[in-house]
């Protein structure tokens, strides 16, 4: 099965990465040469990682990288795609557009999904003649060690998609589970009540975002806690996200005035090699602000 992938960021490099480590034939469209480059780049650095770390041989990071082709060229993407994920920037009007090009270029039979994180699978397919064939994939980043994918079934979804979906998920060693398409999903909801929360406790001045995140690490078993979340999330990103969920869910969900300043600032989290915390080559070496005595 060929398996196009839209989008080689962050979420788009790593679901390519994974699908060929289980064997299938994958294309990744980006809209500039250096995108695809940076993303062929890190999922070369992935897999040497494995190979350092007994998890990957040297001849499965080789097979893999053969299994990659990549184009700016979304009709040559997914001309012959049996299986589409959409992996660009968290934008309603981006992905309905992207679903029309896709529809309108690949198969009548392939599925079409998208790894929104938040947004609307019902509202997205709608701009389908066959709106049955989408779905949600939501993968978690870094999408080649977090073992769990959320399958969200919008309202249109029809059986033999979700089938297939699922059956997908199962064979690149994921975990899927099955939500309904509501705003948030499960995890976004979950994760994104939290860190907002925490984002008002440093506001409130009830701890340094050190103690907050300790707090979690420690005290919950989180493997990162919601502040630093935030910064390697993005800043804007959580904004986005907080302004839908508010839209959709309500006033729980209004964004800390704190979070916007931050994004004001352009200080994103470790992107920008600021946010609540300093950032290095992708490690925190500081926090950003004085927090004063508690």
């Amino acid at each position: 099965m060929r398996v196009s992938v839209l989008g080689a960021g962050t979420m788009g490099h790593g679901i390519a990465q994974v699908a060929a480590m289980a064997g299938y034939d994958v294309t990744i469209r980006d809209i500039e040469e250096s995108i695809l480059e940076s993303g062929v780049d890190a999922i070369e650095s992935n897999l040497q990682g494995g190979v350092d770390r007994d998890k990957v041989t040297e001849a499965e990071k080789t097979a893999t990288l053969e299994r990659i082709d990549t184009t700016t060229s979304l009709p040559d993407a997914v001309g012959d795609a049996e299986f589409v994920v959409e992996a660009i920037p968290e934008r309603m009007d981006l992905k309905r557009e992207t679903f029309e090009e896709v529809a309108a270029n690949a198969p009548a039979e392939a599925v079409i999904a998208t790894n929104t994180s938040s947004l609307s699978i019902t509202e997205i397919a709608s701009v389908l003649d066959r709106p049955g064939r989408a779905i949600g994939l939501h993968f978690f980043n870094p999408v080649h060690i977090m073992g769990l994918v959320e399958v969200v079934v919008a309202e249109q979804t029809d059986e033999e998609t979700l089938s297939a979906a699922t059956e997908f998920v199962e064979a690149i060693d994921k975990e899927p589970v099955t939500v309904t398409d509501s705003a948030g999903f499960a995890s976004s909801r979950l994760g994104v009540a939290v860190g907002v929360e925490a984002i008002r406790m440093l506001e409130e001045g009830v701890a340094g975002p050190e103690d907050i995140d300790a707090a979690m690490e420690l005290g919950y078993n989180h493997p990162m806690g919601p502040i630093e979340l935030c910064d390697v999330v993005g800043l804007d990103v959580r904004l986005d996200i907080l302004e839908y969920l508010r839209e959709e869910l309500g006033e729980r969900f209004r964004p800390p005035q704190l979070l916007k300043r931050k994004v004001r600032a352009g200080k994103l989290g470790r992107k920008s090699g600021e946010g609540f915390y300093v950032w290095e080559d992708g490690e925190v070496v500081g926090v950003s602000g004085d927090w004063g005595e508690r």
